[in-house]
């Protein structure tokens, strides 16, 4: 009971104890000797006991804690009568302590800020009538009203309305985005302007913005291999410093010396210095829409050389289009749209969704469900649909299936393929009916992203995609891509990125989170890309980025660049001061409570080091090296 009261009241007793410190150098010029010295050993004392009992928990638990040195330190300042300096050296580590904590949350206001944008309630539409509850209360399936200025308090759809909505808390973009009818929206996002009602889908700790809080938090947990290398020497160190105060006693017989000795040699600064500068990083990360799991992640990330990225959905936007339907036989276009739709309602691919999409465009009723259905990884799928057998895929699903392509339809395939687009044949009963040909456009910030990260330290682009070699290569070309491998299954992906990690580079995996899922486990470092995060992105991928953005990769690219350098110019600083501090001792020219206060400052400066990470913005470093090349 006691100790929780001195933690809670820490803040008072440095206060107080500064205020002795203040009396006492008042008393020094006005009042009796005697009371000023009373007064310096109850600030000692004060300022002491948290200190000590810090201390002796770090005993127990047969640790040498920073506390354990500084109260050795202090009563051995009392023992020779140096009453001023125990006092400002109580004073100045409570005070660095208070310091310290203060600024440590400004590093971590970003998660602050994430955990205060969770919505608080709903209003959900139940029995006919309108009631708001508590957002903990919601369940799949309520339907759920959002106004202009309202929170979207879960993940789910559209189903009624129109409104901008501002996706910075999940995606990290601030532009409005428009939301209607069948478009996904997510916990944490903002109604700017206009009315919807949406269907909960995910609730509670499912939704994508719990999600994303409880990653920030595990990885700003996380250590990095600096950090976990700092820790081991700081166990051996501290430990160490002890034996060499007293080697420097033995040598000198000068006490203060010794002591003095003690306190320079605390390795504050070398133990925060690390983990301040991950938590800053990861935070900036977060605030950005990039979700890096941790501080190891981020030291890998920033030793990346090649980069391999797949292509639709990553370098492409994602969002393809049908731009043709060609019929072979006795099919017409909207009986074959229609069955191909109906099978692929079971299908999660993207291009399989595209054509669900273009049928429910063109208001075709989609009532029926495959009778029986197989999905064949890296080929498409089979089922039957009525009284059809369909099998939809590419060329080495309708070879894997022994249907004949005849020389018409491989041409119409190729001719397709070279304008863009990627083909998709549909097989009736064993026979090709037709092909749905599907264009993708190359996203407006790939071009600019690549070429930031060819600046920042990337020597290699690889392309890896199942799509056509004729589709592979005009993305290939017009983005400046290194090497591009195409019609690749998920396992081929995998071999490619195992080969270039056995070959000694540090491979980057980008791609949408699930049929790339594979490859983006195998690489040193994988990356996720999908609006909102998909769970298998989040969970697979060491990166994720929320906003469908190659510039978000970009950023995360050159942040961890900045993290890394961050990490070890706090450690040269923080070993320079001692170095520099432990002469100062040894030539007689640095005290105890010069010491102390040198030390507290050298462990502000590594934090305010860090703290720069918080405002770090690609845009401005961009800006720097544009400038630095003109002066070259």
């Amino acid at each position: 009971m006691f100790i929780r009261w001195i933690n809670k009241a820490k803040k008072q007793i440095t206060f107080l104890s500064g205020a002795s410190l203040i009396l006492a150098l008042i008393i020094h010029y006005f009042g009796p000797y005697e009371l000023r010295q009373a007064i310096l050993v109850f600030a000692t004392v004060l300022a002491g006991i948290p200190i000590f009992i810090k201390a002796y928990q770090a005993v127990r638990m047969r640790v040498f804690s920073i506390e354990l040195l500084v109260t050795i330190a202090v009563i051995g300042a009392l023992f020779i009568g140096e009453f001023v300096e125990s006092a400002v050296v109580t004073f100045l580590f409570l005070f660095g302590d208070y310091l310290e904590t203060r600024t440590l949350e400004k590093t971590r206001r970003s998660l602050k800020d994430l955990v205060d944008m969770a919505p608080q309630e709903a209003t959900v539409i139940r029995n006919g009538e309108t009631e708001t509850i508590p957002v903990e209360n919601v369940v799949a399936g309520d339907r759920i009203i959002i106004r202009s200025g309202g929170k979207v308090p879960v993940d789910g759809k559209v189903v009624s309305g129109q409104a901008f909505l501002n996706e910075a808390a999940v995606t990290g973009e601030s532009v409005p985005v428009s939301k209607r009818n069948d478009d996904q929206v997510f916990s944490g996002t903002i109604v700017d302007n206009g009315y919807i009602e949406m269907i909960a889908e995910r609730v509670g700790d499912d939704t994508t913005f719990a999600k994303i809080i409880e990653l920030v938090e595990e990885a700003q947990e996380s250590k990095s291999k600096t950090q976990k290398f700092l820790d081991r020497f700081a166990n051996i160190y501290t430990p160490a410093v002890v034996v060499l105060s007293i080697l420097v006693y033995l040598i000198t017989r000068d006490l203060h010396i010794a002591i003095t000795f003690l306190v320079v040699a605390c390795p504050g600064a070398l133990v925060i210095g690390a983990p301040v500068s991950s938590v800053a990083g990861i935070g900036n990360g977060a605030r950005n829409g990039v979700l890096v799991k941790g501080g190891e992640m981020m030291d890998n990330l920033s030793k990346v050389d090649t980069l391999v990225f797949d292509k639709t959905g990553t370098l492409t936007k994602g969002k393809p289009e049908v731009t043709d339907i060609k019929t072979f036989g006795n099919y017409d276009e909207v009986t074959l749209l229609q069955l191909v739709a109906e099978a692929e309602t079971i299908s999660e691919h993207h291009l399989g969704q595209t054509i669900v999409k273009e049928a429910q465009a063109r208001n075709l009723e989609l009532t029926r469900e495959p009778e029986s259905s197989e999905v064949i990884k890296g080929g498409g799928i089979k089922a039957t649909v009525g009284d059809y057998g369909l099998a939809i895929g590419n060329r080495k699903l309708m070879n894997a299936e022994g249907i004949h392509i005849p020389e018409e339809v491989a041409i119409y395939q190729i001719n397709q393929e070279k304008a863009g687009n990627t083909a998709i044949f549909v097989s009736i009963d064993g026979a090709i009916a037709g092909i749905f040909s599907i264009a993708d456009q190359i996203r407006e910030d790939a071009k600019a992203a690549l070429a930031e990260m060819r600046r920042n330290g990337v020597k290699k682009i690889i392309m890896l995609t199942g799509d056509n070699k004729h589709a592979a290569e005009l993305v290939s070309n017009e983005l400046g891509i290194d090497v591009f491998y195409a019609e690749l299954l998920p396992e081929d992906k995998v071999k490619y990125v195992k080969k270039l990690k056995e070959s000694g580079h540090v491979v980057a995996m980008a791609g949408d989170g699930i049929n790339d899922a594979p490859a983006i486990a195998t690489a040193d470092i994988g990356l996720a890309m999908g609006e909102g995060g998909t769970d298998i992105s989040m969970e697979t991928a060491d990166v994720v980025l929320m906003a469908d953005k190659l510039s978000q990769y970009s950023h995360a690219y050159s942040l961890s660049k900045a993290t890394i350098r961050n990490m070890k110019q706090n450690t040269f600083l923080a070993v320079g001061v001692v170095f520099l501090l432990l002469i100062g001792v040894l030539a007689g020219v640095i005290n105890l409570a010069s010491g102390m206060f040198i030390h507290e400052a050298s462990v502000l400066a590594v934090i305010l080091n860090a703290m720069r990470l918080i405002r770090f913005n690609k845009k401005n470093q961009e800006v720097k090296e544009s400038l630095k090349a003109k002066l070259v």
